[in-house]
C-alpha cells in the first residue's frame, strides 16, 4: 500500500472514531439536572459508555430511563465491580437530562439506599470526580 493511501486510511480511521463519541454538551444539558429513583433493570459494561437502565415511577406511571455513565475501565477505577448493580438495586441517581427530553440521562453520582455512592465518570466536566 502506498504512503498516500495508509494516511489515508489513518485520516478516516481517526475522523470515523471522532464522530462516534459524542460531547457532553452534544447530548446532555448541564442545566436540566435530573434526580432519580428507582430499580434497576440492567447493566450494561461498554465502552466509551456503560449504561444502566432503571424504572422511575412517576405520578403511578413507569418509565425506563437509559442512563450514561463512563467506560468500564473508568468504573472499575472508581471502585466499580461487574456485580455492583443486580437487577432490582434500588438507586438514587444525579445526572443531567439528554436535550432532546427523551428518558436518558448522564450520571454524575449514585446513591444506594445505604447511603453508599459510586461515582458513574461522566462527562460532564461539572460532575464530581470522585
Amino acid at each position: 500500500m502506498s504512503t498516500l493511501k495508509k494516511i489515508a486510511a489513518l485520516v478516516f480511521f481517526l475522523v470515523a472514531t471522532a464522530f462516534a463519541h459524542h460531547s457532553f454538551t452534544a447530548e446532555f444539558d448541564d442545566k436540566k439536572p435530573v434526580k432519580l429513583t428507582g430499580k434497576v433493570t440492567e447493566m450494561k459494561w461498554s465502552n466509551p459508555h456503560s449504561w444502566i437502565y432503571m424504572d422511575v415511577e412517576t405520578n403511578g406511571k413507569v418509565v425506563n430511563w437509559a442512563l450514561e455513565t463512563g467506560a468500564a475501565n473508568a468504573l472499575i477505577r472508581r471502585g466499580w465491580k461487574r456485580d455492583s448493580l443486580p437487577a432490582g438495586t434500588v438507586l438514587l441517581v444525579d445526572g443531567w437530562q439528554a436535550r432532546n427530553g427523551s428518558p436518558t440521562a448522564n450520571v454524575g453520582s449514585i446513591t444506594f439506599a445505604d447511603g453508599r455512592k459510586l461515582f458513574a465518570g461522566s462527562s460532564n466536566e461539572a460532575a464530581p470526580a470522585k
